[in-house]
């Protein structure tokens, strides 16, 4: 039976403008450098003048000329965002040069193989993950050969090819396991040695062993001493438990440059708060397109005159609402940082992280009037550059919990502790979760066992076991 039924719903949307804003918010700073120069190059209406002086070139300065001749037609980039919607909304820059598949491939293509083992070879390649691992088994990837390359291959062809890309650099490239990955790196290494053979003895033969650190067993069972276990350890310990990362340009790591949004320094003892000048452009609306628009005013409207009236109409609405929106960028970063800076005062003017006050967005978002989720995109990217080093501006926002004084603490606090406990342990007999919810009672920190795991989870430190050393 079919029924009808009214229902009143409130629901909001964001206008094109709206999103774009947003975007230009959360963007870092060579982002957002990114971000001026590919806007620059798509519209000549838009120019940027480092030592431009604003009220030289005023953004209202006579563009609405005639209200652009009288057409009432409603402006492109109030239907698009800002003559962009087509495009992808990653705009993070991107390092040129060989990919990973590529150097890959480039070596394996001085390999002997036919066209058929070629192809087999390259779809392998294709398999490897940012890691270095071929996850799938290999049952699987001959299925996926037949269904997708309609190549059939038996499952020993198929592993031939493979040990030939294990061979291949960076060592323990192709790897299935862990367990591979560190056997085919020291198989790579002089196994005249006493310490690698042991070290290939343990990996291939008591993985679990040493995994687990039960170094006692690995004793008894090899007859050695403690001190031949721990070189072979040291060997293990020395390989690459992710090889593809071994691998760009240039055979170094490629480091994201960190370029603080905003930088607070002291003076007078009162707390200064400046946006980085690279957040600050001068931009302004061509005069060159201003003119051109006059001009067309002044002439007696053509019909052939509209295609050429509409587009420059488009790129000095499009040029005028981009300069609007940086400027509500920067008030919008200003306006976030310096409630934060303000919040966390204590913290800022001494340097001592005990006094770093619980915070969340909301606290910030309610102090100055935003939404949270505007506040989260400014914390989420931007780093500030301080007295005691930069720092990523999410890690002031934290939990609270209440310490054995009754005092409202910062979560901040609790983990700081707990590292610096867990960094001086004894390596020999690393502090459980449960002896660390001991220690941490006598600090003065009533927290419990799952909490402490909890954080030390989210500080990446292993438990215990895996924190054992000879």
């Amino acid at each position: 039976m079919l029924k009808q039924s009214l229902k009143l719903k409130l629901s909001q949307k964001l206008s094109p403008q709206q999103i774009q804003l947003m975007k230009l918010i959360q963007l870092p700073v060579l982002d957002f450098e990114q971000k001026l120069k590919q806007e620059i190059e798509e519209n000549p209406a838009l120019e940027i003048t480092e030592l431009a002086n604003k009220d030289e070139f005023n953004d209202d300065e006579n563009i609405d000329v005639d209200d652009y001749i009288n057409d009432d037609e409603i402006p492109d980039y109030k239907l698009n965002s800002y003559n962009s919607s087509n495009k992808e909304e990653n705009s993070i820059p991107y390092a040129s040069g060989i990919s990973f598949t590529q150097l890959i491939l480039n070596q394996l293509h001085t390999e002997r193989l036919n066209d058929l083992e070629m192809k087999i070879a390259e779809f392998l390649v294709g398999c490897i993950d940012e890691d270095g691992y071929i996850r799938q088994n290999l049952e699987d990837i001959i299925d996926d050969l037949a269904f997708t390359q309609n190549i059939i291959a038996e499952y020993k062809t198929v592993e031939i090819i493979l040990k030939i890309i294990q061979n291949l650099d960076p060592a323990g490239i192709g790897a299935r396991s862990l367990q591979e990955c560190l056997s085919l790196q020291l198989r790579r290494k002089d196994s005249n040695e006493i310490s690698v053979k042991l070290a290939i003895n343990i990996i291939e033969n008591s993985f679990d062993l040493f995994t687990k650190r039960h170094f006692e067993k690995l004793l008894s069972k090899y007859q050695i001493s403690e001190k031949e276990l721990k070189i072979a350890v040291k060997e293990i310990e020395k390989l690459n438990p992710k090889p593809a990362n071994s691998l760009s340009i240039n055979s170094t790591k490629l480091v994201e440059q960190v370029i603080p949004d905003f930088k607070i320094e002291i003076v007078n003892d009162e707390l200064l708060l400046s946006l980085n000048g690279r957040n600050k452009p001068t931009m302004n609306v061509s005069r060159e397109y201003t003119e051109m628009l006059k001009g067309y005013s002044l002439e007696k409207k053509r019909k052939s005159q509209k295609e050429a009236v509409q587009f420059i109409k488009q790129k000095l609405d499009s040029a005028k609402w981009f300069i609007e929106a940086i400027e509500q960028r920067q008030q919008t970063l200003m306006l976030t940082m310096k409630a934060i800076m303000t919040y966390q005062e204590a913290y800022f003017l001494s340097g001592d992280e005990k006094k770093i006050k619980p915070m969340i967005l909301k606290n910030i978002a309610d102090k100055i009037n935003m939404d949270i989720s505007t506040i989260s995109r400014v914390a989420n990217s931007k780093y500030v550059d301080t007295p005691y080093g930069t720092k990523l501006i999410k890690e002031f926002f934290s939990e609270s919990m209440i310490n054995n004084k009754g005092e409202e603490i910062s979560t901040i606090e609790v983990k700081k502790k707990l590292e610096r406990i867990i960094c001086e342990e004894d390596k020999r007999k690393p502090e459980t979760d449960d002896s660390l919810v001991k220690l941490l009672h006598k600090e003065g920190y009533k927290i419990a066992r799952r909490t402490v795991s909890k954080y030390r989870e989210q500080l990446n430190i292993p438990v215990a076991r895996l924190r054992k050393q000879l």
